[in-house]
């Protein structure tokens, strides 16, 4: 596990020209598992391959210049999220959201009101795919749904504008409950689906 750490890193060389994407899928990630497990003042890590920081960042680029983009990246977010560090093994990377990003994140939840109606939703017992799907209808009207074959999941559902959110929901149905996975569009396109 390589670690890297600047603590004197003052002034960023911003060659990335916006970290809103990576800043607000970190929000995203920690909205919704706040959602799920409730509120606890940690530090959270998450895991990104390399491939997806890259394309939330918005630029291909080697492992060094990823490295740095993140130094940048932690630098921008300071005053929101706290001293956030990351570290990578090889192609993996772990970005560690200390405490008061964790509260920060808690603090915005009420801005994802789909999300927590989502939620809600596919959690309930014998929840089918028509309710599910009112739930989106209710936040737009341009969403996008189909039925799958790729015997990973059973149904693809998005919003077509990217409001309220631009991620792919994979609805899987078993038994008597359903589960989903949510992709950002560049990874669902990555896992070929």
């Amino acid at each position: 596990m390589v670690a890297h750490r600047n603590p004197d890193f003052n002034s960023p060389e911003n060659n990335i020209s916006d970290f809103n994407s990576l800043e607000n899928n970190i929000i995203d990630i920690l909205t919704e598992e706040q959602i799920k497990l409730g509120y606890r003042s940690e530090t959270i890590r998450l895991y990104y391959p390399m491939e997806s920081l890259t394309s939330l960042l918005g630029i291909d680029m080697p492992l060094d210049e990823l490295c740095n983009a993140l130094e940048q990246f932690g630098f921008y977010v300071k005053d929101r999220l706290g001293k956030v560090e990351y570290s990578h093994n090889d192609k993996r990377f772990c970005i560690m959201i200390p405490e008061k990003g964790v509260a920060y994140v808690h603090e915005k939840a009420e801005d994802k009101p789909f999300l927590k109606e989502f939620i809600k939703k596919i959690s309930e017992h014998d929840c089918g795919i028509e309710s599910i799907l009112q739930v989106f209808h209710k936040y737009s009207d341009r969403v996008h749904f189909e039925k799958t074959s790729n015997g990973e999941f059973d149904y693809l559902i998005y919003f077509e504008d990217g409001n309220p959110d631009s991620y792919r929901y994979c609805i899987k149905f078993e038994e008597c409950h359903a589960i989903y996975h949510r992709f950002t569009v560049s990874d669902y396109e990555n896992a070929g689906f």
